[in-house]
């Protein structure tokens, strides 16, 4: 293939201040997601005093060392709900990714018990959702570090019905073959129990683990029964006599290694060394400096490509064709892929391009990678004589239907039907991430505010009235400020529009490792039966 060569000034005063903005941009999530972390540290003593590790070091003794480890979705729910992304914020209330355990690919889930108790809040339980679809789509066992104090009640009618597709996803999973370990570290209670009653494995902590559906105050209000945990749903009784647990543990440090020894078991290829490929011909340190600070200044995205694919191969597929929307083969990690990426707008031109690119990819069995940039569909009269919205349609219908794994990236704009033709979240990308500098809208703040205006305008005229050119102004005002602040790149991983928000040079190996899952998952046979495992 050939290799882009890059025009790229890296010494000029525009690209270090792009790198300074990025790099502002970038410090504000680390930022967040630290206080994260630090939140649930703050319990440190609380654990200790208990016999218990805090969560995340539960995680980082389950996880093999060495390996990578992608968390996904660390500021689900920023400034939502409970979460104020001050002291109180709580990434969804889980710590959640994919890591290694004991030599095999696997979704990590833990309660961050550290932050009021575990408890779940809603976008907690979209959290959860989005991975068991990706255990569904890769063919990844799961391994849950509960303790939790189940749903926050005060959200329950956000929680109660759709948390049922949880249970269901969990039985489906079974079904398909794909192993579940629960190792329960504390509470799991009320709906909560079932979580290790639908896994394949339990792990119980002896005088910490409790298991059950009604807790002594409401058994006591219902029945009248006098009994403490223990009785009711101890490490104890569900070790010896339910027979819901199949290992007891004394402590936290060695459930988790029943939980690496159980790994081992379940008859999964241990993971294959990285395949050797060449470096871009560029720094990916250089990827900081490419995005505009004005995020209205449009750039090219072929020298982001330049910097992520190996050798800096790309083969451009009807180059002088529509080129404001690129299309290519290349390779990532030694992975083959079909790019498609935007400098503008999207010609209708440009989405036939695109359409055929999809398709051949598709039937050549090629992954495909999108590279979000655009304004959306190009408007005017002259687009829609050229026919905008029939032959985007043919490039909608195209990303909807591929059957080859997709990945997507969100760098800049991605606004309207842009978002879906380039494969957002509606249309299901094996995993989408964005950088820091992303934009996700309808339309930008300034147009929407000059639509309504027009609009409020042609009221006006229409009732044969003058506008209000003040309150116009003020109308105007409100409209760009709530849109610009709706569409930025944490407004949109707090509702897991996105897996999560990464750093810019990392997104070669971010997408080379979600290759490599996607592989592994598509060559993995399972054993799939009519029922699931049921627990004895």
């Amino acid at each position: 293939m050939p290799a882009l060569s890059s025009a790229l000034d890296v010494r000029s005063q525009d690209f270090a201040a792009n790198a300074e903005a990025m790099a502002g941009k970038l410090g504000e999530v680390r930022a967040l997601e630290q206080r994260v972390r630090d939140n649930s540290a703050a319990r440190r003593a609380r654990f200790e005093a208990r016999g218990q590790i805090l969560p995340r070091e539960r995680v980082e003794r389950l996880l093999d060392r060495g390996q990578p480890f992608i968390e996904l979705c660390t500021l689900a729910g920023y400034k939502m709900h409970d979460d104020d992304g001050g002291k109180t914020i709580m990434g969804g209330g889980t710590i959640a990714g994919i890591g290694v355990v004991a030599g095999r690919r696997c979704i990590v889930s833990a309660s961050d018990s550290g932050i009021k108790g575990g408890t779940i809040p809603p976008i907690g339980l979209k959290k959860a959702l989005r991975l068991h679809e990706i255990a569904f789509e890769n063919r990844l066992p799961l391994i849950y570090l509960v303790e939790s104090g189940g749903a926050n009640l005060l959200y329950q009618a956000e929680m109660f019905v759709e948390g049922g597709r949880s249970f269901a996803n969990q039985a489906r999973l079974s079904a398909a073959g794909i192993p579940q370990i629960a190792i329960v570290h504390g509470s799991s209670t009320a709906g909560g129990a079932y979580l290790p009653g639908l896994s394949d494995y339990v792990v119980l902590v002896r005088g910490r683990s409790k298991i059950f559906l009604a807790g002594p105050p409401l058994v006591k209000a219902a029945i009248g029964e006098e009994a403490d945990d223990e009785e009711l749903g101890g490490a104890d009784l569900h070790g010896t006599v339910t027979g819901l647990g199949e290992y007891v543990a004394e402590d936290d440090i060695q459930a988790i290694a029943y939980g690496r020894e159980i790994m081992k078991t379940i008859g999964w290829d241990a993971v294959a060394p990285a395949r050797p490929a060449a470096p871009p011909l560029y720094d990916a340190e250089q990827l900081m400096g490419i995005v505009p600070a004005d995020d209205k200044a449009p750039f090219d995205m072929k020298e982001v490509i330049a910097r992520i694919v190996d050798g800096s191969d790309f083969l451009e597929f009807k180059q002088a064709h529509s080129p404001d929307t690129i299309c290519g083969h290349a390779s990532v990690e030694g992975h083959r892929v079909g790019i498609l990426a935007n400098n503008g707008p999207i010609m209708p031109t440009g989405s036939l391009k695109a359409a055929q690119f999809i398709q051949l990819c598709d039937q050549a069995g090629t992954p495909l990678v999108f590279l979000q940039n655009t304004t959306g569909y190009m408007v005017g009269s002259r687009a829609e004589r050229d026919g905008a919205i029939k032959h985007g349609s043919k490039m909608i219908q195209a990303v909807a239907n591929a059957r080859v794994a997709k990945f997507t990236f969100i760098l800049g704009g991605s606004y309207g039907a842009g978002n879906y033709g380039m494969c957002g979240r509606g249309f299901s990308p094996r995993f989408i991430f964005s950088w820091p500098s992303a934009r996700t809208a309808v339309m930008g703040g300034a147009q929407a505010a000059k639509v309504m205006e027009i609009v409020s305008r042609g009221k006006a005229a229409a009732s044969g009235a003058e506008p209000d050119e003040a309150q116009l102004a003020k109308m105007s005002a409100g409209i760009r400020a709530g849109v610009e602040a709706q569409s930025t790149a944490l407004f949109a991983t707090a509702r897991l529009w996105d897996d999560g928000i990464i750093d810019p040079r990392d997104t070669r190996r971010v997408l080379g490792l979600c290759l490599q899952i996607a592989a592994e998952g598509a060559g993995r046979d399972l054993r799939p039966n009519a029922f699931g495992v049921a627990r004895g």
